[in-house]
């Protein structure tokens, strides 16, 4: 009898210790669980549980990033215009390039004439305008400037045509003229907008001059 009793004693003197130890371990910031004799073949004691996510390491967009995102886009949509403003100069350019030097003197010729003109012009009934599709024009807006002399001698043509917007404000000015023109004699030379084909823009004759 005297032998079992040790064995039980010892076993409950590891019990107290285990018990002590896992109440210090329990007022700590560690978590534990606890086991029950604590036998030395290791099948109990104690076992780790899983600690709290550490929430300070989150973060997250201030709401001051909203209104810098929204001042982002608008720069992105204010370059986007601007880009568009450039591309269409720049097709206007490379389209009206093609056309001949005779036609550019006549533009000029035309442009000077105008200025010495009041009002409409005495010949605005002997020119019309034809637009010309977007396809056919690398995407620049184009009128085709029809002008017939309908007078009984050789004569020349100045004419100014006026872009304007929905609300009818001319936001650009084309010069274009066609020389020597015998009785009766067509000429069909183009005015070529600079600007983005969107928003639309019409065309008309504000100036007509035969001389």
């Amino acid at each position: 009898m005297e032998a079992e009793k040790a064995p039980s004693a010892a076993r409950s003197r590891r019990r107290a210790v285990a018990l002590a130890v896992c109440a210090v371990l329990t007022g700590s910031a560690v978590l534990v669980s606890c086991g029950g004799d604590g036998d030395d073949d290791g099948s109990e004691g104690f076992s780790p549980t899983p600690t709290a996510a550490d929430t300070s390491r989150f973060s997250g967009e201030p709401p001051s990033a909203l209104s810098s995102a929204a001042e982002s886009r608008k720069a992105e949509a204010r370059a986007s215009v601007s880009a568009a403003e450039s591309s269409a100069a720049a097709a206007a350019s490379s389209f009206q390039a093609s056309v001949s030097a005779d036609t550019e003197r006549a533009r000029a010729e035309a442009e000077r004439r105008l200025e010495q003109v009041k009002g409409r012009g005495n010949a605005t009934g002997d020119v019309s305008l034809t637009g010309l599709p977007l396809a056919d024009t690398n995407n620049v807006r184009a009128f085709t400037v029809n002008i017939t002399n309908s007078g009984d001698e050789t004569a020349s043509y100045a004419v100014r045509v006026d872009f304007g917007d929905a609300d009818g404000k001319v936001v650009e000015t084309r010069f274009v003229g066609a020389q020597d023109l015998a009785p009766g004699e067509k000429a069909h030379p183009l005015a070529i907008s600079a600007k983005p084909p969107e928003p639309r823009l019409t065309a008309k004759v504000a100036q007509a001059e035969r001389y």
